[in-house]
């Protein structure tokens, strides 16, 4: 017998934009083409990673592809997962983000974060030293203009004073925060501050750090109406069947796992020690969902529930799948999930 379904289960689509063959040109309008499908399909949100100087990652400048993102769309909402702020002067990031929300509509998610690969920062100049307090000034900064006014702030890295903030969200008092994280102190923190999260690993684990989140609501006075998403962050390849499903994923897999690793290799560092390295130990570790409708579906249910999440990030675009292999996992992921839940 199925489970229940969660109840205010919502579901997403995650996306590194990575590599997938020489035409660059062409995978955007693939992936423009596969959101259009997912805001007819009812997706909640189309989230974007920020990479630089790797196949991992084709959006290096994601609110650029967002802008398109959300004028080939109605409702799907739209967000980087997340923005690199330490990249960033924070006054230009917050004119970007303001920019993003009035073209959407309101509809920007707005992820933030300083990255997980010290090396793309530091093509641009950034030490891993300086990193935490760059993107420490940074974030404080951004939060405190995207309550208006005019802005001054004195601090290591930045210097403002008296600046005029002429421009400002759609969403007041501003759009949702999101940060991405795999450790409980993070999450609490993140629960104090109204945001939400976004984790990936086994169930088991990122069950820690929900709970962590739940545990910081409770006792933060900032908790408003509006319950806060945790979200689960899958890999998925639906077929139909079980064989063709698992043909597609693991070459696809292989693919966007030699992405992962370029950075790693050509700097001679080691990749993270919870990387899965095979196609197997992807779908044993749950980075990966892969199956038929019903298999799969099952499973990603099951997984929510023992993760204690609410928000199902799917990646149905990675490696070498062609735009109809993501479609079709897109349509039997609305058909198993969505259309059941909601």
């Amino acid at each position: 017998m199925d489970k229940a379904f969660p109840s205010g289960l919502a579901v997403g689509i995650f996306d590194h934009l990575d590599e997938d063959g020489p035409d660059i040109a062409r995978q955007y309008e693939d992936r423009l083409m596969l959101a259009e499908a997912c805001d007819h399909l009812g997706f909640y949100a189309y989230h974007l990673a920020e990479h630089h100087c790797t196949p991992h990652g084709r959006g290096p400048s994601p609110n650029l592809f967002l802008s398109s993102v959300a004028q080939r769309t109605r409702r799907l909402r739209v967000g980087p997962l997340v923005m690199l702020l330490a990249l960033y002067h924070p006054l230009r990031a917050f004119e970007e983000i303001c920019m993003l929300d009035q073209l959407s509509g309101g509809r920007l998610e707005l992820g933030i974060g300083r990255g997980s690969l010290p090396i793309e920062l530091g093509y641009f100049g950034i030490g891993s030293d300086a990193a935490p307090n760059h993107y420490a000034e940074a974030s404080e900064i951004l939060i405190n203009a995207l309550k208006g006014g005019t802005l001054s702030y004195q601090g290591r890295h930045f210097e403002l004073n008296s600046v005029p903030l002429t421009l400002r969200t759609h969403q007041r008092p501003h759009p949702p925060t999101w940060i991405a994280t795999n450790r409980p102190e993070s999450a609490g923190w993140a629960a104090a501050n109204g945001m939400n999260i976004a984790c990936v690993g086994p169930s088991s684990s990122v069950r820690r750090i929900t709970d962590a989140f739940r545990a910081g609501r409770e006792h933060t006075s900032e908790a408003d109406d509006q319950a806060p998403f945790l979200g689960l962050l899958r890999m998925v390849v639906i077929g139909r069947s079980e064989t063709d499903a698992r043909s597609l994923a693991a070459p696809a897999y292989e693919r966007w796992l030699k992405s992962f690793k370029f950075l790693y290799d050509l700097n001679g560092m080691p990749t993270p020690p919870n990387l899965p390295l095979t196609f197997d130990a992807a779908i044993e570790k749950e980075l990966c969902v892969v199956g038929t409708a019903a298999s799969a579906g099952q499973a990603l249910l099951d997984q929510l529930e023992a993760a204690g999440a609410n928000y199902l990030l799917c990646q149905p675009a990675f490696g070498n799948l062609s735009l109809d292999a993501s479609l079709y996992t897109a349509t039997a992921i609305q058909s198993a999930i969505m259309a059941r839940v909601g």
